[in-house]
């Protein structure tokens, strides 16, 4: 009998042993005589995990009073080793490997070869399943394959049959015990919820085929279906930014047209099992050969073989759509590899309590977007999937870069506390949400908040702002699978300034390109940036692409007909940048002029300061301008040449050292007396320490997020800017060794919670 006959076989007849009322022992025992038979085996045997342990569960071949008596701890002996490792060993003398254990109450001393399988269900080990032989010799690849098939077969059976006791923690506390994983903080804040997989792991509730060639044509469907779908998006990358971008969907293209790939697909289905079956056990091997491979390359793409696995298995089982359609109903955390901008904003912002990442950047367009939406995200988060389940608890620590999976009963007090703290603190910053903030010297300081989506103007009333200081345009821009309409531009940023009001809004006009591409808009020179953040991107792309910003430009000026309209131009390097992009806000306010439309009331123009180079010609710029604001997140990466993506340089710049204050000081003192607002933009002023300096400085106008306005409010109304002035000055002339540790100190002197 061939390999895959013995595999058909088997599966049939396990089908009818399942199908029986034969109690679950009396299934596994039969389960192991049918394999050995099939495969002419002198012994197969079954491990199940059982309170952490592996327990021999059936035999065929060894000594039936070992049953229920022989137990290895996860990673000892071969089978420990199967199970730990979740890979398949294939031995002509079992006694030579470095692992093996020999229990003597099993008889096993008279076999020589052995193979072993892991019994995998959602990516973890349940148990093993193994043969041995007398005479030594390796196993047939044809062989290890019957075997992986029936093994996946059985984690179903295990999972759904009944055939283990999990009233007596058979799965083991493994599966079921508290987990820490650690990950990358790219998004702070605290999350608790359940656990929702934004693609849905689909179920397979049949694993033997009625009819293989029934089964086969369902496979080449889903294979037709899944290559128009790669092609489709081929096409619309044609306009695309290249790079990676393209090279991710040229491996795409590769495995959805690999014919080794379909192969195997079909030989499993030849050995019996229906289409989500065969390609859940294709896919298993992949996870097992992905666990292999150190090169890093080589299993990212082994990463996109497997999310195009999943997307296959969608289509066959026609369980399509997120985890978003479907609709949340209760507090979630969503996990993900990767997940984009516009998926994100799927999802119902009340129920979605944090995010975890088993990928995830500190620029990727989703941590933009999260940020603004307040939801705390953990990236690089390895093996995520495998460690947590659908409906597991978890407890996200964005702050500490820890997500707590099923955690203990002290974790949970611990985190109630530090929820508890949170909400006093928030709690008393809303009462300060109609409060003025003055300093102690009567000082009015202004303390606007930053936003980018529609639903972002729900928060300014909430918490007190004095107005919106940075509208990010570019948001509708990355979350739209193309170029944004003008009449879709103008709805949004007439809906922003009529939730506004008398309050001012400040757009920005787009800044995409560079680590925020799109891929309907793309140019040479970007796809060939090295450096992304120092490259073709924001102004620069703009004004290349004058079509979109004469687009924008008249969506701007038609969404504040009657009003008053702040335009800011982000990245100006130079003074001749914001003149020519002014010009075309100019022609467009002509042409509208012509057409007797509704113009604004007044227009202000103002520019981002980011680029150092444009600190050295303020004095040709500050007549066209009406205000400057200071993007300190961009402006520190270009000032020390650190790649604030990098995680090594992320938190190697301090955003106090003297470098920085001494450069925002010189800010300070060319704007002095030219009539130009001057306003920080960025992290920097929605941190208490950090603004305390800004004040020191001589800053008087902030743009935070909307999370900081409350929090800055509190801390305006307990400084002295003459004293924290003084200072300053001081230490900028003659810096002290560590100068957040000097401002701590001096904060905490003076009863001020810089924290």
């Amino acid at each position: 009998m061939t390999a895959a006959a013995a595999a058909r076989s088997i599966l049939t007849q396990l089908h009818e042993v399942m199908a029986s009322r034969m109690y679950p022992q009396g299934k596994l025992d039969r389960v192991v005589e049918i394999i050995g038979e099939n495969l002419d085996s002198e012994v197969c045997s079954i491990y199940l995990l059982r309170e952490g342990m592996l327990e021999l569960f059936a035999t065929r071949g060894l000594e039936q009073s070992a049953v229920h008596v022989t137990r290895l701890a996860i990673g000892e002996g071969l089978n420990g080793v199967i199970a730990d490792r979740i890979e398949t060993l294939n031995l002509a003398e079992a006694a030579a490997h470095p692992d093996f254990a020999y229990r003597p109450e099993t008889g096993e001393e008279k076999f020589h070869s052995f193979a072993g399988v892991p019994i995998v269900y959602r990516e973890r080990a349940v148990g093993t399943l193994c043969v041995q032989h007398a005479d030594p010799r390796r196993y047939e690849d044809v062989e290890i394959e019957a075997l992986q098939t029936v093994a996946m077969v059985l984690s179903e059976m295990i999972a759904h049959a009944g055939l283990v006791d999990e009233e007596a923690g058979t799965l083991g506390e493994a599966l079921t015990g508290p987990q820490m994983v650690p990950g990358l903080s790219l998004v702070k804040g605290l999350a608790s919820g359940f656990a929702v997989f934004h693609q849905p792991r689909v179920h397979i509730d049949q694993v033997v085929a009625d009819d293989i060639e029934a089964e086969r044509q369902r496979v080449y469907r889903a294979f037709d279906k899944m290559r128009d779908q790669i092609d489709a998006m081929s096409s619309q990358a044609e306009f695309g930014t290249g790079g990676e971008h393209e090279d991710i969907l040229e491996t795409y293209k590769m495995f959805a047209y690999d014919e080794g790939w379909s192969r195997r697909i079909n030989e499993a289905i030849d050995s019996g099992l229906t289409a989500e079956a065969a390609i859940e056990r294709v896919q298993q091997r992949t996870r097992m050969r992905m666990r292999e491979i150190d090169d890093p390359l080589l299993a990212d793409r082994m990463h996109d073989l497997e999310d195009l696995s999943n997307r296959l298995l969608r289509i066959v089982s026609g369980q399509l759509g997120t985890a978003a359609t479907q609709g949340l109903r209760r507090d979630t955390i969503l996990i993900a590899r990767n997940l984009g901008p516009a998926e994100l904003l799927e999802y119902d912002r009340r129920r979605l309590k944090g995010v975890i990442l088993e990928e995830g950047s500190l620029t990727a367009h989703v941590v933009i977007v999260a940020r603004a939406m307040g939801v705390p995200v953990l990236g690089r988060a390895r093996g995520i999937r495998g460690i947590v389940r659908d409906g597991d608890e978890v407890l996200l620590d964005a702050d500490k870069a820890i997500a707590h999976v099923r955690p203990s009963q002290q974790t949970i007090d611990i985190f109630a506390e530090r929820f508890a703290r949170t909400k006093e603190r928030q709690a008393a910053y809303a009462e300060l949400r109609d409060v003025e903030p003055f300093t102690r010297d009567g000082t009015r300081i202004q303390v606007m908040m930053n936003a980018g989506l529609r639903d972002d103007m729900d928060a300014l009333p909430l918490v007190g702002a004095d107005g919106i200081g940075l509208f990010r345009t570019e948001f509708q821009f990355l979350v739209s699978a193309t170029m944004p309409q003008r009449e879709r531009q103008t709805r949004l940023y007439r809906d922003v300034l009529d939730a506004a009001g008398d309050k001012p809004v400040i757009f920005r006009t787009v800044d995409i390109g560079g680590d925020k591409a799109v891929p309907y808009v793309a140019s040479e020179e970007a796809e060939n940036d090295e450096n992304p953040a120092m490259g073709w991107r924001a102004l620069r792309l703009a004004l290349e692409r004058e079509g979109l910003l004469k687009v924008q430009a008249r969506a701007l000026l038609e969404a504040a007909a009657g009003r008053s309209l702040y335009v800011m131009f982000p990245m100006v390097s130079e003074p001749w940048e914001f003149d020519a992009a002014k010009a075309v806000f100019d022609g467009q306010l002509a042409f509208l002029k012509k057409q007797k439309k509704i113009l604004p009331e007044a227009i202000r123009y103002g520019a981002m300061l980011e680029v150092p180079a444009l600190a050295e010609v303020l004095d040709q710029l500050l007549p066209r301008l009406s205000f400057l604001s200071v993007g300190t997140n961009d402006l520190t990466q270009f000032l020390f040449a650190a790649d604030r993506a990098n995680p090594k340089l992320a938190e190697r710049y301090d955003w106090l050292s003297p470098a920085i204050l001494r450069f925002l000081r010189r800010v300070v003192l060319g704007v002095e007396g030219s009539g130009v607002d001057l306003r920080i933009c960025g992290e920097m002023g929605g941190r208490r320490l950090e603004a305390l300096a800004l004040l020191g400085l001589g800053f008087r106008k902030l743009s935070i997020t909307p999370a900081g306005v409350g929090p800055i409010k509190e801390l305006v109304r307990k400084v002295d800017l003459k004293e924290i002035g003084q200072v300053m000055n001081e230490w900028l002339s003659s810096p002290p060794p560590d100068m957040r540790a000097a401002l701590q100190h001096w904060a905490e002197e003076r009863g001020i919670d810089t924290d």
